[in-house]
């Protein structure tokens, strides 16, 4: 939540120039697992474990076709229907619910990344 108004910036790996969806989910991911998932949205949902929709948990990943191909945007989901992502060019990282209908008639699936195999972040 610390992101939250950082800009999209497309190709954006960083919170000082911006991100994109897959490069905050990148971030995200290693800067609180020690993970690093690959830096595509589709590339992200090959290396997750495909869920339920109704078995997701805060962390899961979300995924949805906003291009006319599956997997090209990703969110992370934070609880009670919400996730958590970089929509598009002029807007900012944000909190969003699955049940507006733009996001409900493009969600393409709920995946899990496997964290437990991850190096414990480091403390400063």
């Amino acid at each position: 939540m610390t992101f939250l108004g950082v800009p999209y910036k497309r190709g954006g790996t960083d919170a000082s120039t911006g991100f994109d969806c897959s490069g905050f989910v990148r971030a995200i991911f290693e800067q609180t697992a020690g993970l690093v998932l690959p830096r595509k949205a589709v590339e992200q949902a090959a290396a997750s474990q495909k869920i339920e929709r109704a078995d997701l948990q805060p962390g899961d990943l979300v995924f949805f076709n906003t291009m006319r191909r599956a997997f090209s945007h990703v969110g992370i989901y934070v609880g009670e229907g919400k996730f958590i992502h970089a929509p598009k060019p002029g807007a900012e990282v944000r909190v969003e619910s699955l049940s507006v209908a733009y996001w409900a008639r493009r969600f393409d699936g709920a995946r899990r990344v496997a964290v437990e195999d991850a190096p414990a972040p480091s403390v400063p």
